[in-house]
């Protein structure tokens, strides 16, 4: 059952005078047509350090998103079984260790251990599954994502993965201002702060993109499955 247009994650942040500020931006939401998943930045830096507090993990990993990174695995593994079953397109995107000058952003990287950038074993591509390497944040800026996609025949994204206020936030915008329909799942993306995550969020829910729960966008890739198996 979908639920109310400001039923998320930043209810205890956002309080009621901007709520009214936001009201012209509420409107129905549903994961759009033909849609493919882009699962990002699911790669190691993030999750190093292990299901711990963030602070506590950064000591060790500067970068990591700790717990915050690892509850959105489960959630997001139901996402990517969920996609593949129904015939939906998985497309990763990460980057390389070594780019020279150019960063996505302007964490210091120096020293990273040369494996950060590979997609976590729980969340790994399956065979064929494409992989975009960027050197920006956005997934769509200096990459061939827009050719894949029209070669895919995708009209709409479901966007998951970290961080919300940075490479999720600028792949995002980026899909709405190449005319793509954007879901971001709620459970799937994560930050290495709490209010960042929900602040950018509830921003990108009013703007550009429409921001759902997993079970709505798990009933919607059954639904897609059920209708495709019946043809």
């Amino acid at each position: 059952m979908a639920r109310g247009f400001e039923d998320h994650c930043w209810q205890d942040v956002v309080d009621d005078e901007i709520m009214e500020i936001y009201k012209s931006y509420e409107r129905e939401i549903f994961v759009g047509e033909k849609p493919a998943v882009l699962a990002i930045d699911l790669y190691k830096s993030a999750y190093r350090g292990g299901d711990k507090p963030v602070a506590e993990a950064n000591r060790e990993h500067p970068g990591s998103c700790g717990e915050n990174a690892w509850a959105a695995v489960e959630p997001t593994q139901r996402i990517l079984e969920a996609a593949r079953a129904a015939g939906v397109p998985v497309i990763y995107t990460t980057r390389r260790v070594h780019t020279g000058p150019v960063r996505s952003t302007n964490r210091d990287t120096t020293g990273i251990p040369e494996d950060s950038y590979d997609i976590i074993d729980e969340l790994a591509p399956a065979d064929g599954e494409l992989v975009i390497y960027k050197e920006r944040a956005s997934a769509f800026y200096g990459t061939p994502l827009v050719a894949h996609l029209n070669k895919l025949g995708v009209r709409s994204l479901i966007a998951l993965g970290e961080s919300t206020s940075g490479c999720v936030r600028a792949s995002v915008v980026d899909g709405y201002s190449n005319g793509y329909h954007t879901t971001v799942v709620e459970e799937c993306t994560f930050d290495r702060s709490d209010l960042s995550h929900k602040v950018n969020l509830f921003d990108l829910h009013h703007k550009y993109a429409d921001v759902m729960h997993v079970e709505e966008v798990l009933d919607h890739l059954d639904a897609m499955r059920k209708n495709t198996a019946a043809e």
